[in-house]
C-alpha cells in the first residue's frame, strides 16, 4: 500500500481553449516542469482544468489556500508565485 501525502497547496491552472491560446497550455508545461526539480515539489499540487469561465481574463490560475487568482498572467509571473510558494522568506 502507498502512502498518500496531501499537499499545502493546490495550484488550478485553465488550459481551456482561450487560456491555451492565450499561454495557458505553455504556462502549465513550464511550471509542471519548474515543479519538478524543487525540493518542495510535495507542497504544490498542479491541476489541470478545463474551463473556470473567466474567459475574459485568460489566462487564468487560482491557487489554494489563499485564494489567489492570476489573471492575464505571463509564465515568469506563475513561476515567480509558485517559487515563493515553494520557498517563502
Amino acid at each position: 500500500m502507498s502512502k498518500f501525502t496531501i499537499p499545502d497547496n493546490a495550484v488550478y491552472m485553465c488550459t481551456g481553449s482561450k487560456c491555451s491560446k492565450r499561454g495557458g497550455k505553455d504556462a502549465y508545461k513550464a511550471a509542471k516542469s519548474f515543479l519538478k526539480y524543487q525540493p518542495g515539489k510535495n507542497d504544490v499540487e498542479l491541476i489541470r482544468t478545463e474551463c473556470t469561465d473567466r474567459c475574459d481574463y485568460a489566462p487564468v490560475c487560482a491557487i489554494q489556500p489563499g485564494n489567489i487568482w492570476l489573471k492575464e498572467y505571463k509564465q515568469k509571473d506563475l513561476l515567480k508565485v509558485l517559487s515563493e510558494i515553494i520557498n517563502p522568506l
